[in-house]
């Protein structure tokens, strides 16, 4: 579970937005955006897939699955 924490803080911070602009596209409140980064909650799967998307990210890399 690191490297997914890992990896999906780092692509929100090199995303360049807000926590706010990535809670309105994902439909999560700002905090939830946070606690992804911090803790060791983990967005549900159909959360996951709309934070890939607004991120333009591969779920593969996020989940480790690719470099």
């Amino acid at each position: 579970m690191s490297i997914i924490k890992t990896r999906l803080r780092e692509e929100i911070i090199n995303s360049g937005l807000t926590t706010v602009e990535i809670a309105k596209r994902i439909g999560v409140s700002p905090e939830m955006v946070t606690q992804y980064c911090t803790t060791t909650k983990l967005p549900r799967l159909d959360t996951f897939a709309k934070l890939c998307k607004a991120l333009d990210l591969s779920a593969d890399y996020i989940l480790g699955l690719t470099d």
